[in-house]
């Protein structure tokens, strides 16, 4: 009867091991392009300093030249993350009360906070000032490596499909999908137009968002399980 009883226990064991070496090795997969991009920074890589100026100058040159500096500085502001970060609580709060996936709800939860004060440490540890243009099309205080619109949003729009994924049907899930990855491609691009982050700085931002993300959720419930609807072998 013992080791009956003990069997379950040691392959759960194995289990939570299983899951925690994968998101281990997730978070390192996506941790090693971060750190590079960071460190070329640091080191004012002259390819990548002369990259990002040059794109930081055409691009808001593009974006005087067609107008669309007020749709873009209107992105901005409903793309702050604290905005993006009441919205998505909310859906954490309603998948936890109503749809009583209350795992999943908490596992959103806390990840979304520990990526943004990672992308906050991340922007203290690297100290890059934000680009210099002529004629300036908006303003952002703080550092600019990584882009902070840039990582939240990844953050939110990745921890948000996980999170409702067993609420979708297989169509909803396209659509879910699709509208995730059109947000963050936009919101990024949004913070290169405006002149107020380099090309670099979104694109680390989206590493580190996703990253984040998606090592986290392996952790927490494994790849099997991810496309599974809340059942006794998946997480509610």
């Amino acid at each position: 009867m013992a080791g009956h009883a003990q069997a379950p226990s040691r392959s759960g064991g194995r289990t939570r091991l299983a899951r925690l070496g994968r998101g281990v090795i997730a978070m390192v997969l996506f941790a090693v392009p971060f750190v590079l991009i960071g460190f070329a920074v640091r080191q004012q890589f002259d390819p990548l300093i002369r990259f990002d100026e040059a794109v930081a100058d055409r691009a808001t040159d593009i974006t005087r030249s067609i107008g669309a500096a007020d749709a873009l500085i209107a992105l901005q502001a409903i793309s702050q993350p604290w905005v993006l970060y009441i919205a998505a609580t909310l859906v954490c709060l309603y998948a936890w009360l109503v749809k009583k996936l209350r795992n999943r709800a908490l596992w959103a939860f806390v990840t979304m906070m520990i990526g943004w004060n990672l992308a906050l440490d991340a922007k203290l540890l690297v100290q890059r000032a934000r680009p210099v243009v002529d004629d300036p099309i908006s303003h952002a205080p703080g550092y600019s490596f990584p882009s902070g619109h840039a990582s939240n949003a990844a953050i939110i729009a990745t921890a948000m499909v996980f999170l409702l994924w067993p609420l979708l049907s297989h169509a909803g899930r396209r659509v879910a999908t699709t509208v995730a990855v059109v947000v963050v491609v936009l919101v990024g691009l949004d913070r290169i137009f405006l002149g107020v982050h380099f090309a670099s700085d979104v694109l680390a931002g989206w590493i580190l968002g996703v990253g984040t993300t998606f090592s986290s959720w392996l952790g927490f419930i494994g790849k099997k399980a991810a496309t599974s609807s809340p059942g006794p072998s998946s997480p509610a």
